[in-house]
């Protein structure tokens, strides 16, 4: 059977077994659009487990477009909060913002105008268009380059752009095909994905016995399922060493705004230095300040992974003197100590109600008692 053949045989094979075998999803069958596009933004880079909760507290705060596109920054993030990329929640209320404008506070039905919005990119937009609104485009992801490099057997790399644009072609013919002879284009890519997800897995080893797909799959055939697919390596992160700061005035401490642009944009933060800091060092920079002082306690090391950096951080819990009219202090010197930005000394209940601290922090949150979601990764 050659590669045309097997891949012309997915959906056969695949939509009687996902229709039996499907996970149950929150977002999955309800009809709605909005439901599609916002779980697909949710799934980038994200475990399923970890987007369920998510997904029901962002839908039951924003239940349409129109309440997306109307939520303040402050209050967008802090639903985000631990779901990490925060770049998306960015670009879904931008997203929202042109669909009030420009759609009636609808999705288009229609593919390339889908691929116009932002944070919608050729997946997505695949996605939303076949399982939203039964147009016959492919979603290929990383679950769909999997199974159709151990179908097919090829050994392109699938982390280079072109093998996905082959891919996408590929299924392209397959879908335009199901769709004629009446299937439905939504039902087979999430077959596709699920297949991906659940059988044919990326990390261990994939549950040949339960696929539906095994009678023609190549890979299995030939045994090289240990060698498919084949993905180029990432290049290494770059390496940041940090000291992380906890400013404590009584029950309140600070907290500040990194810049709108660039990682972790408009999230608030815990102040950090450069490099990793003795206590004397530490308390030489505050008392620069003009700040006072009165213990010093250091705090756990940690480790965060972002998608091209790795943080590497110590931390330091400094009480300040009471009455040391800190904020007013603080006030003057921002600006002329590049690691004091706009901030705000806060409570531990203002945090948790209010602002949205990354998971980057959440081994120093964790000292001050903060709830935080927590993913591995933030941007």
């Amino acid at each position: 059977m050659n590669k045309e053949e097997a891949l012309g045989k997915l959906p056969e094979l695949l939509v009687p077994w996902f229709e039996t075998h499907k996970r149950s999803l929150p977002w999955r069958d309800t009809g709605d659009p909005y439901d599609v596009w916002l779980s697909e933004i949710m799934l980038q880079q994200t475990r399923v487990e970890a987007v369920k909760g998510y997904f029901l507290r962002f839908r039951k705060a924003l239940p349409d477009i129109r309440s997306l596109a109307a939520c303040p920054d402050d209050e967008l993030m802090k639903l985000w909060e631990g779901l990490g990329y925060y770049s998306r929640a960015r670009n879904l209320k931008k997203c929202g913002g042109i669909l009030v404008d420009r759609y009636g506070a609808r999705l288009p039905a229609d593919h390339k105008a889908l691929l116009a919005l932002p944070g919608i990119g050729p997946y997505t937009a695949g996605a939303i268009a076949s399982i939203a609104f039964g147009i016959p485009v492919p979603a290929v992801d990383g679950n769909v380059l999997r199974v159709w490099a151990r179908i097919t057997g090829d050994p392109s790399d699938i982390a280079l752009p072109e093998t996905k644009k082959q891919v996408e072609k590929e299924f392209s013919g397959v879908i335009r095909d199901y769709a004629g002879e009446g299937g439905s284009p939504g039902t087979f890519n999430q077959a596709l994905m699920e297949l991906g997800a659940i059988v044919c897995v990326p990390n261990g080893a994939p549950l040949c016995r339960e696929c539906p797909a095994a009678g023609i799959c190549a890979a299995l055939r030939q045994d090289r399922i240990g060698s498919l697919p084949v993905k180029s390596g990432k290049k290494p992160r770059r390496i940041e060493e940090k000291t992380v700061l906890i400013l404590q005035d009584g029950e309140r401490f600070l907290i500040q705004k990194r810049p709108e642009k660039g990682l972790l944009a408009g999230l608030y933060e815990f102040p950090s230095l450069p490099g990793f800091l003795t206590a004397a060092e530490v308390l030489a920079k505050i008392e620069a300040l003009g700040l006072e002082p009165v213990r010093i306690t250091p705090l756990p090391s940690a480790k965060h992974i972002f998608t091209h950096v790795e943080w590497r951080m110590q931390g330091w819990l400094v009480k300040l003197a009471a009455e040391s009219r800190v904020e007013e202090t603080l006030l003057q010197q921002t600006g002329r100590d590049s690691w004091i930005r706009p901030h705000r000394f806060v409570t531990r209940e203002e945090t948790e109600s209010a602002y949205a601290l990354p998971s980057a922090f959440s081994a120093y949150a964790r000292v001050l008692q903060l709830r935080q979601g927590g993913q591995k990764q933030d941007s």
